[in-house]
């Protein structure tokens, strides 16, 4: 029987009966998950922090960013001010993913106050508030695509569409959270949110949002005297219009691929991207890389790459390829919400987690643990 409505979000919810299953099934917690081998001596090279990637990298972000809006400002009411709003808007609402992510993990720099700064900064170009997706994202790699467990989960099974269409252009996760922030201000959080963020942690939420909440007033009001939604195109605005590179590549990242499995190698996916891209992303298109080794820098990450790929299915060659694989499998799964994507490793690579191929991969829509 296929999920449907009420009955599919139930089954992701972190309050629904998904994740007392697996709980008892011992999928949740994290510490079961497979983990290809590496000399430890090259791990720990692999893990030493620098200052001076991220630094170098932030400043090219943020100086086209200020270049950018001072042109479109400068060739605000022509026609000459869309290009330069359009790269300030990726930078924007696109772009501050991979930095808020990678300073969320605290790899990207040395010094953990520019690493903080960078991660504030992102998280409110992102609206989504630092304590909140803090805890939330720790939550995801440890219970990567378990069901009733991670609460990042984009692509449900059968998957919205319509939803995940409108989020190219932030159009349901700016109204969520606008709505969240209301919510925080009035000192709050959802049911659940509450499953993964430590009380003590709240008044830090609370707080965020009211101060959120006075900057977006501001905005608003600047725009009301001056007549012009340009306040809005430089602060808020660009979650919306500047969105769609981030989910053209969030979207590579898990999007058909199998849940209730103890292996990154079968819920997660490499792509080969160029140079700009790879600069706009931070190098998060080495995502099993990521997820099997989270506290890797993200300029590390290639190196990682070439030390296990022996171990991994072949990365995907370009956006476009894993595209070609994604959309057929999201399509397929709106009818057999049971069908993932299954890619083959090389020959001697390790097999996959044994949980993968077995109890784990049984807990399927009106299946039973």
């Amino acid at each position: 029987m296929i999920p449907m409505g009420r009955e599919r979000l139930e089954r992701y919810s972190l309050v629904g009966p998904e994740a007392e299953r697996a709980v008892v099934a011992g999928l949740a917690g994290g510490t079961d998950w497979f983990r290809s081998d590496m000399p430890r001596k090259r791990m720990k090279e692999l893990m030493r922090r620098s200052d001076h990637p991220a630094i170098r990298d932030t400043v090219i972000w943020l100086a086209v960013m200020a270049v950018c809006a001072a042109l479109g400002v400068v060739f605000w009411g022509g026609w000459l001010a869309v290009p330069f709003l359009v790269v300030y808007g990726v930078l924007y609402g696109s772009s501050s993913d991979s930095r808020w992510h990678e300073c969320g993990h605290g790899t990207a720099f040395k010094n953990r106050r520019l690493a903080d700064s960078i991660y504030q900064l992102a998280s409110f170009m992102l609206m989504r508030d630092p304590t909140v997706w803090r805890w939330s994202h720790a939550r995801h790699h440890t219970d990567t695509l378990i069901l009733g467990r991670d609460p990042e989960i984009v692509v449900m099974r059968p998957a919205r569409l319509a939803r995940i269409l409108a989020n190219f252009f932030g159009l349901v996760d700016v109204p969520v959270a606008l709505r969240a922030m209301v919510v925080h201000a009035a000192g709050r959080v959802t049911a659940e949110e509450a499953t993964f963020i430590p009380e003590s942690e709240r008044v830090r939420v609370f707080r965020t949002a009211r101060i959120w909440l006075v900057i977006y007033a501001a905005m608003i009001a600047g725009c009301v005297l001056s007549g012009s939604i340009l306040p809005a195109m430089l602060i808020g605005g660009p979650r919306l219009y500047g969105a769609f590179m981030l989910n053209v590549y969030g979207l590579t990242q898990h999007a058909g691929m199998g849940e209730n499995v103890l292996d990154h190698r079968l819920n997660t996916r490499t792509v080969h991207m160029c140079r700009i891209n790879r600069f706009l992303y931070w190098n998060m298109n080495y995502h099993v890389e990521h997820h099997m080794f989270p506290m890797v820098p993200y300029h590390r990450l290639p190196e990682l790459h070439e030390e296990i790929k022996g171990d991994l299915a072949p990365a995907y060659p370009s956006l476009w390829a894993a595209y070609k694989e994604i959309v057929p499998a999201v399509l397929r799964q709106l009818k057999d919400p049971t069908y993932y994507i299954r890619r083959e490793l090389p020959a001697g690579a390790a097999p996959y987690h044994p949980r993968s191929d077995g109890r784990a991969l049984a807990l399927q829509p009106g299946s039973q643990p």
